[in-house]
């Protein structure tokens, strides 16, 4: 992990940053602009953030503050946004509403503990439900290519869908590298300069920042310390909420003009970036797209930067393109920026020699916790010697999931697995019992039924778990029972996924260390199936020989097309099952029956599937919660004479188990 440093008699004020003054004479911020900090635990009575409008959402990690890394570290970032102008810390966007989101906690060692891909993928989610735009994260993971999980691909994905802008530091290896979310498009990657506008040498510097990376001050940033006091660190951690602060005026500007856009605040801000031709440095691309420029992104946004917006989404969707193109822009003349932004918070150290990245670590667990460790998120300390209003966390309810995956168990602790297999049968004289061979476990659990309940039993995906399941109540023991039959066909065969719904109820540690969220089941949504035996039944038994060879053909396309869709559902479109969104294309897969509709129609139309994609439905009933599964199909033989079709299904997501609305819909669209 990296080195913290304090050099209180250098310490950088975000006041002196050029052109804040200016921006704060605009506004200092509106609650109707909310940014989610994921970060460690926030001392909330510090003087600082004591009068801040600040709502601490509950997350795998917990929120109690004590004087560890984790808190130092995320009352520090959330105080360089929020901290209040009659404290001892003046934030950037004193006025705007937070979300606290922990995500790093306290390692056993006494660093601070990165967090999973997943985790943070959650975590993103979470936020955008709550009523993020704007989400800062002080983190990262060294990525040779810049890929990340699927899971945390579709949070990001989910943010641009919902216009909301994630930050996200660029890292501190100091080298033409990358990190993870930072990399990823849409993204605002930041890197972090000195008071001169020099980048700092510990700053990454990578291809993908090149069009979508910022430099903001990040040397000597003066923060709040939990217990009341005042630090003063380095690191590209503390340049990001900078960065993040000024996005979240710029935003507030925009709302009195009845507008509000994160990604043309995104675009306003690289677009007006100051670059190497202005006070040069002997490697320009240490400077990404250039240096935070205050003033320019200011003028910008209030000039109107509607026509932005699509040069915004082209360069996400293009990522080669440039990000500059000033020939159209022409804001106040711009002195020598003085002052940079951090970015996203990521190891300072270099890679270790084994070549694996500081979030990676050497396990001699089970495949599991390799999974898991492969993926991890780092805080950034110190790189360097020294609808109108927004809900923003309030009345949230308990988090519906309807997910899809495998099952599996967990002890959590030895001892709760000793305990166990002290009261198993040996399967054979001489032989000692293995509660980790599931066939052995059933056979004691159908013979000690109670003690399913001391197992966790969990939902994996890509054998990685990512749900623990427990029950009480008048139907628990109906759960457990569903729970070792599914195990049972599970591990003879007979299926291949399960769904899950239910509500999150808590979390629970396994085994590996890992931590998951805790799903309550409801069993009226508790299925299973295999593949084959889901085509059997919506497609029915092929038809006999004598039927025909275009009949037999017919069938088989059906047949194909569904097995298509499903195993997109499963690898493609594969998530949590936490939003609206996910619940309804889950329940699609569930209930495949009006898949098999559409592609017995499509079939004589000669027709196959282009996209899978879930909107808004504008069909739905009082207090619920309604989307369109569309699917639309292409005739490969005719792809400039004949119009794709658009078959439209619609899923009620409202209640813990999800239903169909109405029959299927069908038009051509060109």
């Amino acid at each position: 992990m990296p080195r913290d440093h304090i050099a209180a008699a250098h310490a950088t004020d975000v006041a002196a940053i050029e052109g804040l003054k200016e921006l704060w004479g605009e506004t200092l911020g509106d609650p109707r602009v909310c940014i989610a900090i994921l970060d460690g635990p926030v001392d909330q009575s510090h003087p600082s953030l004591a009068a801040a409008d600040l709502t601490r959402l509950e997350t795998l990690v917990s929120g109690l503050v004590d004087r560890g890394p984790a808190s130092q570290h995320g009352t520090h970032i959330a105080s360089i946004v929020f901290g209040q102008h009659a404290g001892p810390i003046a934030g950037i966007a004193p006025r705007c509403r937070g979300l606290i989101v922990p995500v790093f906690r306290d390692a056993p060692d006494g660093s601070l503990a990165p967090c999973s891909q997943l985790d943070l993928s959650r975590a993103i989610v979470q936020s955008v439900q709550a009523g993020a735009q704007i989400i800062n994260i002080s983190g990262g993971q060294l990525s040779p290519s810049g890929d990340a999980h699927p899971l945390l691909a579709d949070a990001v994905r989910f943010c641009t869908a919902n216009d909301v802008l994630i930050i996200a530091a660029a890292g501190n290896d100091g080298c033409n590298c990358l990190h993870l979310p930072s990399a990823m498009p849409s993204v605002l990657a930041v890197g972090a300069m000195n008071a001169q506008g020099a980048p700092l040498a510990f700053s990454n510097w990578g291809e993908s920042y090149q069009t979508q990376g910022i430099l903001a001050p990040g040397e000597n940033i003066k923060g709040a310390s939990v217990g009341g006091g005042t630090v003063t660190n380095c690191g590209t951690s503390y340049a990001t909420p900078i960065v993040s602060g000024i996005a979240a005026l710029l935003l507030s500007m925009q709302l009195t003009h009845g507008e509000r856009h994160p990604q043309i605040v995104r675009a306003a801000i690289l677009r007006t970036a100051v670059g190497c031709e202005v006070n040069p440095v002997p490697d320009c691309r240490r400077l990404l797209v250039g240096r935070l420029n205050v003033k320019g992104a200011m003028y910008q946004v209030m000039k109107g930067g509607r026509s932005m917006m699509s040069n915004s989404i082209e360069m996400q969707d293009n990522p080669s393109s440039r990000a500059i193109d000033k020939a159209d822009l022409t804001p106040p003349p711009v002195e020598t920026t003085t002052d940079g932004v951090q970015a996203l918070a990521s190891s300072a150290e270099p890679p270790a020699a084994s070549g694996r990245s500081p979030g990676f670590r050497e396990s001699n667990n089970s495949m599991n916790q390799d999974l898991v460790n492969a993926s991890r998120i780092n805080a950034s300390k110190c790189a360097c010697g020294g609808g109108d209003k927004c809900t923003c966390g309030a009345n949230v309810s308990a988090q519906l999931v309807f997910a899809l995956g495998q099952l599996g168990y967990d002890f959590g602790t030895e001892a709760r697995r000793d305990s166990i297999m002290q009261h198993m049968p040996s399967p054979r004289e001489g032989t000692p019992p293995n509660p980790h061979d599931p066939n052995q476990l059933l056979a004691y659990l159908d013979k000690n039924p109670w003690d399913a309940t001391a197992i966790i039993w969990t939902l994996s995906l890509d054998a990685t778990p990512i749900y623990a399941i427990r029950t009480g109540g008048a139907f628990a023991s109906e759960i457990y029972q569903r729970l070792r039959e599914f195990l049972r066909d599970q591990i003879e065969g007979a299926l291949e996924r399960i769904s899950i719904a239910g509500h999150i109820a808590g979390q629970a540690r396994l085994f590996t260390g890992q931590v998951v969220p805790v799903i309550w089941p409801d069993l009226r949504c508790m299925y299973s199936w295999k593949t084959a035996d889901l085509l059997l039944a919506i497609c029915g038994k092929p038809p006999a020989d004598a039927a025909g060879a275009q009949k037999r053909e017919a069938y088989v396309a059906r047949c194909d097309g569904v097995a298509n869709f499903l195993e997109r559902v499963y690898h493609e479109l594969r998530n949590l099952g936490v939003t609206s969104q996910e619940r309804a294309i889950n329940f699609s897969a569930t209930n495949a029956l009006n898949v098999g509709k559409s592609f017995e129609s499509a079939l004589k139309d000669e027709t196959q599937l282009d996209t899978i994609d879930v909107q808004r439905s504008p069909i739905c009933r009082p207090d619920s919660d309604c989307w369109d599964v569309k699917l639309t199909f292409f005739n490969p033989k005719k792809v400039f004479e004949q119009a794709r079709k658009v078959y439209r299904f619609t899923v009620d997501v409202s209640d813990v188990c999800p239903v169909m609305v109405g029959p299927m819909r069908s038009w051509f669209v060109r």
